[in-house]
């Protein structure tokens, strides 16, 4: 009897119901070559449901999709809902209830891809970000004094806990002796300045470091990072940090990696569920129109499924992948890819068969 995963399907806003929909298509045509199955539970949940019932996530939609193998969501972000409602009542919600406490971002430069990087090529970008996704600037209290007046102050705090960092940091060593590359983790912090939180990061990292003698480990300040990145990014390996400067440098990555039509990213509970989805947002304008690019919901799937163990379906879809990218797409940017939305989808799917 095939094995069978259940998966939680957000659609979400904009063009998150479609690229989705092409991932899903994915995923079924993978499980007709593979020795799994497929349960797909779709949850109306976003900003037109917010606007139609006043709804945002309900306490039942936490439950149920904590039991599901995983969750797979296009994006969250309506251009009628005031910015921070559904992205702190929904995306943050799912990331503390479910204790998503690690971001993944795989940074990987496929042939056929263009990079805005001057001479470097897939050999010089292949590294992993571990973004820290449950505590720091997000999960920090703060308020307004005065709001209004010439004598306003405006407070936003940064949560840091020993078991937090922790965990994190040591997640991102397994991983770099997981990925057995270059063997080499990074910390971004930012030590000179921020020296509270970062101390603690430092300490923590030192101590842990002491138990992976197998692994080099380095510390760069987050802005020599994000240069780094842009000047060499091959002597990166995985980086480890912490959540608001995750959330910087991982566009960066993005960037470098051909933009946020192939960029994907999962948060991840590892004793729990994890949520895969693009990184690129839900793009309003062109939501109806058949012109969005699904290769990075396509490869948030394809991260779905080495997540859930399958790692021959997972090569065999990233092979698919890289496939398409390598001469049978014109570009990676919505409206100038050659085929429309769905038909990239087929395309992969094609390669699957």
């Amino acid at each position: 009897m095939n094995r069978s995963y259940r998966i939680g399907v957000i659609g979400g806003d904009g063009t998150g119901p479609e690229v989705v929909a092409e991932g899903v298509k994915v995923l079924r045509a993978l499980s007709k070559a593979a020795d799994f199955d497929f349960e797909f539970t779709k949850f109306d949940i976003g900003g037109d449901r917010y606007l139609r019932e006043g709804l945002l996530i309900t306490d039942e939609e936490i439950a149920t999709l904590k039991g599901m193998d995983a969750i797979f969501l296009g994006a969250i972000g309506h251009p009628e809902v005031r910015p921070g409602i559904l992205e702190r009542e929904i995306l943050l919600r799912l990331r503390f209830d479910l204790d998503l406490y690690i971001n993944l971002r795989p940074v990987v430069l496929f042939e056929g891809v263009d990079t805005p990087l001057k001479a470097k090529g897939p050999e010089d970008i292949d590294f992993v970000v571990i973004r820290e996704n449950s505590e720091g600037m997000y999960a920090g209290g703060g308020g307004f004094f005065k709001k209004g007046t010439p004598d306003e102050v405006a407070i936003q705090e940064s949560v840091n806990t020993r078991r937090g960092v922790e965990r994190c940091i040591r997640y991102a060593f397994d991983l770099c002796r997981k990925r057995n590359r270059k063997r080499r983790l990074t910390l971004c912090a930012k030590t000179n300045v921020l020296i509270y939180e970062s101390d603690l990061w430092r300490r923590v990292f030192d101590e842990a470091a002491a138990e992976y003698p197998d692994i080099a480990v380095n510390y760069q300040h987050v802005d020599a990072l994000c240069m780094w990145m842009i000047k060499n990014p091959e002597q990166f390996d995985v980086i480890v940090t912490g959540n608001l400067f995750g959330d910087i440098i991982t566009d960066v990555g993005a960037i470098i990696q051909g933009g946020l039509g192939i960029a994907a990213g999962g948060n991840i509970n590892p004793q729990g569920t994890a949520m895969f989805e693009p990184i690129g947002g839900s793009a309003p304008k062109y939501a109806g129109q058949g012109k969005i690019n699904p290769l990075a919901a396509i490869c948030a799937a394809q991260m779905l499924v080495a997540y859930l163990g399958e790692t021959d379906a997972a090569n065999r879809l990233l092979a698919a992948v890289k496939q398409v990218v390598n001469g049978k797409i014109k570009s990676l940017d919505a409206g100038k890819m050659g085929y429309s939305t769905s038909e990239v989808g087929d395309l992969v799917a094609g390669c699957l068969a």
